[in-house]
């Protein structure tokens, strides 16, 4: 026998975590309010697998998330598997290989889980909880704007009041930094500064261009071009390439949807955004609640994605990060995610005459009803019941044909006739305080 205390033989791997009841039925509420928006704009539900063969989901992952993909011997093929680290490359090969025959555009939605490798003591999650939208073979404005709506409409849904959307476009920034001919290494080094915003720094690597050539302009004005809808316009006098020119109007035309939508009051735009170079090909954007650092929400147009399995057809789509708005909503979620009205049932004396019939009776009438079946004390009973969240106790006195109804959370006790508790039309809500 291992010598090793318990806790050592039976903790888990870094990254990853249990969730209790409590934690459970939060994760649960997060996913079932997103899926009623997704539901609500037409959206269809789609169940990725957990394994995929490394060769085969490789093809729809950008350099980054290679690198986090965790992958094993598959002893059946022969062959390396991979643990999917995100979900919408499986949608595109799904929709590449098995809905082609689909009119387009396609409107489909997922909740479910992927690993990414981490770091040691990175801090960061290996298992990640996503839930999402994808919106295939549509090349617009509109289809960019429905998809910032509808995670504005997510943020909505949760009940969060203070939130904002970052938008940038991956083809603004390519137009800026397509003029410029330089190594690949210092044009790494730049866009790191622009994603630290660090001017003094940008200019130290652009010292070789004079400080009048517009190409240098172009490029030392992309950490500052942060802030609202007059961004735009900033951009505007500060660029002249034709590419990051077509970039603007396609924001333009976004933030005119979002108009009519009444979103665009949470829409801000980043311009000097460069997450996702590898990925996305036009708009992208993140959700941020207040006073939180790290997005819960991200997404963007990924035009070549599809083709990558055989499949060319436009594309865009966002996540949300379930444990993300876990962690940052933990007061919010406290407040609406109550246990639901779980009644336990018991006998005076034990036996399974009369509770046995009422735990089916309740239940066909919508209730979470449990019988107890352990042989106890009332006392012990009651115990039990509140460290497992039941709102109620109902003890059957098969000799006098009552039942005592015990309300945990408010503390009070009634008592009822048990033909009375068995009618369909009898209300067994726990009551509420004022």
């Amino acid at each position: 026998m291992s010598d090793l205390p318990i806790s050592e033989n039976t903790r888990l791997p870094e990254g990853v975590k249990d969730f209790l009841p409590g934690g459970a039925r939060k994760i649960e509420y997060l996913q079932e309010v997103l899926a009623g928006v997704y539901r609500n704009w037409g959206y269809k539900p789609i169940i990725t697998p957990t394994l995929e063969y490394l060769q085969v989901i490789e093809r729809g992952l950008g350099e980054s998330l290679r690198e986090k993909t965790f992958r094993l011997d598959d002893r059946q093929s022969g062959k390396l598997v991979a643990f999917s680290p995100d979900i919408t490359p499986q949608v595109a090969r799904i929709v590449a290989t098995r809905m082609r025959d689909f009119p387009l555009p396609l409107r489909l939605c997922y909740s479910g889980r992927v690993l990414r490798y981490t770091e040691r003591k990175s801090g960061k999650e290996r298992e990640i909880f996503q839930s999402g939208a994808e919106l295939m073979g549509l090349r617009s404005a509109e289809a960019d704007a429905e998809m910032v709506a509808m995670a504005v409409e997510g943020f909505r849904a949760l009940g969060v009041e203070e939130f904002s959307v970052d938008v940038g476009q991956v083809e603004f920034f390519h137009g800026v930094m397509g003029q410029l001919d330089l190594p690949a290494a210092q044009a790494r080094r730049i866009q790191d500064a622009i994603a630290r915003k660090d001017r003094p720094e940008l200019e130290a690597l652009l010292s070789d261009l004079p400080s009048d050539d517009p190409r240098k302009k172009e490029v030392l004005a992309l950490p500052r071009l942060y802030g609202g809808r007059e961004v735009l316009d900033r951009a505007a006098a500060q660029v002249t390439n034709p590419e990051s020119c077509r970039a603007l109007e396609n924001l333009r035309q976004v933030l005119a949807l979002l108009d009519r939508y009444g979103v665009s009051d949470h829409v801000t735009f980043d311009l000097g955004e460069i997450r996702g170079l590898d990925y996305h090909t036009g708009l992208i954007f993140q959700g941020y609640l207040k006073g939180i650092g790290r997005e819960v929400c991200s997404g963007g147009r990924y035009d070549n994605l599809v083709g990558r399995y055989g499949y060319s057809v436009p594309a865009t789509g966002f996540t949300f990060n379930i444990l993300g708005l876990l962690s940052s909503l933990a007061e919010e979620l406290e407040g609406k995610v109550d246990a639901p009205c779980a009644i336990l049932v018991c006998e005076e004396k034990m036996g399974q005459g009369s509770a046995f019939d009422l735990v089916r009776a309740l239940r066909s009438r919508g209730y979470s009803a449990a019988l107890d079946i352990a042989p106890r004390e009332l006392s012990e009973t009651l115990t039990c019941a509140r460290l497992q969240d039941f709102s109620m106790v109902l003890v059957i006195d098969e000799k006098r044909e009552t039942v005592r109804i015990l309300r945990l959370e408010e503390n009070t006790e009634e008592t009822a006739s048990l033909r009375d508790v068995f009618a369909p039309e009898f209300k067994l809500e726990p009551s509420r305080r004022d």
